[in-house]
């Protein structure tokens, strides 16, 4: 079910008033409730895949409650590479068989020998590597004692499955959701309100700015090879804010429908193309991702404790291993590895914590110097989504050499001014409310009643005058 249709503005107030209303008095009935509608809304795509959710689910809620009834390491240690095994053969098999294959028959073919390998016709379930990491974050953190494990197998299996954020995240640790469980939920109405802003806010992200952006995007990528190196950057720069739109626009969605509910979820983008280097971009995009890789990959593997040479592993392990985790395709890889390359020289320097507050902080306007960091930032970070977004290595380098070339200085032959106009207007906004959690927080922000009311429905007008053509959210089939 998508969060941009019809069938998902139906569900919600059902199942809103459903939890208020009729079950509220009841922690378990509600949990249940949520459950239920969780199944519901993941089924209603594929009702088939449920099965691998509720085997994961029974899987790590029984390992748990194994590791709490045992102090052997030898055993505990068995538990824990059972339930990793387990969990990321599953994600291995559906996201990464055929490309291994092919990649196997590829490196024969490349040394002559020629050699048939069939392909599977797998389908991808959706959302598999955000439940995946979620439901490991809950056996780690039970193996290392930082969680106790639960005996409540309704409030673990809603934790997995709760549906604001299961297909496409924030990845919620098991430390700070499944607590939210146990305890009994109170109507906020301030709470509610400001969720409903940031569910409007993503809305906007999504149909105005991303998909929007996606058709211009597709067309110049599909066609790269018809168009001046000024369109092309064009084109790199409109998915940039395709797939920030796209995906921090789901975010929002799920984070604001959260807090409907009475939940309260991590903070997933912090508006990361105001960032002054690569390093901070890092910490403010998709956030619990980058952060699961560093709690649970990066500092087990020694982070930055070592000397120069692990430092320089470790980077590069975090780096790819996260452009693999997005799929399938050497692009990917090479997206992870380039960005690496970035992160490399101010790690090295020691410089990559010198960025920890808000950009021109208490300031309306940026330094020229701070400019001048946010531009190359951007920049580069747009050279990487080519990658992401080429089909191949091969398209890729030929998008990027032709962006490179003296047609770089011509007018671009694609120059759609709504889409321009709207990005600008995103943008504009997204600066002033950068030091909030989302673009519509009014949290100690005295607007007269009437004003805020107008804009959000002038947001709304714009939503259904000017939103482009239905897109699927990109991070499905991650």
């Amino acid at each position: 079910m998508l969060f941009n249709s019809l069938e998902f503005l139906i569900f919600l107030p059902v199942v809103f008033l459903l939890y208020w209303f009729v079950v509220r008095k009841k922690l378990k009935s509600q949990n249940l409730l949520l459950l239920l509608a969780s199944y519901v809304f993941y089924g209603w795509w594929d009702w088939r895949f449920l099965s691998l959710i509720i085997f994961s689910s029974t899987l790590d809620f029984l390992i748990g409650i194994s590791l709490a009834n045992t102090e052997q390491e030898k055993k505990r240690k068995l538990l824990l590479t059972t339930s990793v095994l387990v969990n990321i053969g599953f994600l291995g098999f559906f996201k990464y068989y055929n490309f291994f294959l092919e990649s196997f028959t590829d490196a024969f073919t490349f040394f002559g020998m020629h050699i048939s390998a069939e392909r599977l016709n797998i389908i991808l379930p959706v959302g598999i590597s955000f439940y995946t990491f979620q439901t490991l974050s809950y056996t780690l953190d039970v193996y290392k004692k930082k969680l106790t494990p639960t005996k409540d197998i309704i409030a673990f299996f809603a934790f997995v499955s709760f549906f604001p954020q299961l297909v496409a995240g924030p990845i919620e640790r098991a430390t700070n959701l499944l607590p939210q469980f146990y305890s009994k939920r109170k109507f906020e109405y301030n709470q509610a309100v400001d969720g409903l802003r940031q569910i409007l806010w993503g809305l906007f992200k999504k149909i105005v700015i991303a998909d929007n952006a996606a058709g211009f995007a597709n067309t110049i990528f599909n066609n790269s090879d018809q168009y001046s190196g000024s369109t092309l950057l064009l084109g790199a720069v409109f998915f940039a804010f395709q797939i920030y739109g796209d995906f921090s626009g789901y975010s929002d969605i799920a984070i604001g429908t959260s807090r409907l509910f009475g939940f309260n979820l991590k903070q997933n983008f912090a508006f990361p193309y105001f960032s002054r280097d690569i390093a901070e971009f890092w910490r403010r995009w998709h956030i619990s991702l980058s952060t699961w890789f560093r709690d649970y990959l990066y500092i087990p593997l020694g982070g930055s404790r070592g000397g120069i040479v692990m430092k320089i592993r470790n980077t590069f392990i975090i780096f790819i291993v996260s452009g693999f985790w997005h799929g399938a395709n050497w692009t990917f890889i090479a997206w992870g590895f380039l960005n690496a390359l970035y992160f490399l020289p101010i790690m090295l320097l020691n410089k990559n914590r010198i960025h920890t507050n808000v950009v021109a902080e208490n300031k309306v306007f940026a330094s020229f110097r701070e400019i001048l960091q946010i531009s190359s930032t951007f920049f580069i970070t747009v050279i990487a989504w080519v990658f992401f977004r080429a089909d191949n290595i091969k398209h890729a380098f030929a998008y990027i050499s032709e962006v490179f070339s003296t047609s770089l200085f011509t007018v671009p032959e694609i120059l759609p001014s709504k889409a321009i106009f709207f990005i600008l207007l995103f943008v504009v906004i997204e600066w002033l409310q950068r030091d909030k959690q989302h673009a519509l927080e009014l949290d100690n922000v005295r607007i007269p009643r009437l004003i805020r009311f107008s804009f959000y429905y002038v947001i709304i007008a714009i939503i259904f005058l000017f939103g482009g053509q239905q897109q699927e959210f990109i991070y499905f089939q991650f």
